[in-house]
Parts: C-alpha cells; sequence; structure tokens
C-alpha cells in the first residue's frame, strides 16, 4: 500500500483515443487520472 507522499509506481493505461499513455511520461510532473465509465458502456 501506498503512502502519502509516496511515489506512484509506473504504470500504463489507454486514453480516450485508445493510445497507450505511462506514468512515466510524466516526469515529476504532477498528474490527476479521471476515472469514469464510457458513455456507451452497457448497464
Amino acid at each position: 500500500m501506498l503512502l502519502i507522499g509516496d511515489a506512484a509506481p509506473d504504470f500504463s493505461v489507454s486514453d480516450h483515443h485508445g493510445n497507450i499513455v505511462s506514468l512515466g511520461d510524466f516526469g515529476n510532473q504532477k498528474i490527476l487520472l479521471w476515472f469514469y465509465p464510457k458513455a456507451d458502456t452497457p448497464g
């Protein structure tokens, strides 16, 4: 478990265009991850 102030481990996700983006791509910049379901997600 990470504690407040710990560096997040590097990981990769797909952006809204389907491109793979890694945390390491941003260097030491602060970033915000916003997760939400797609509008066409069933259910």
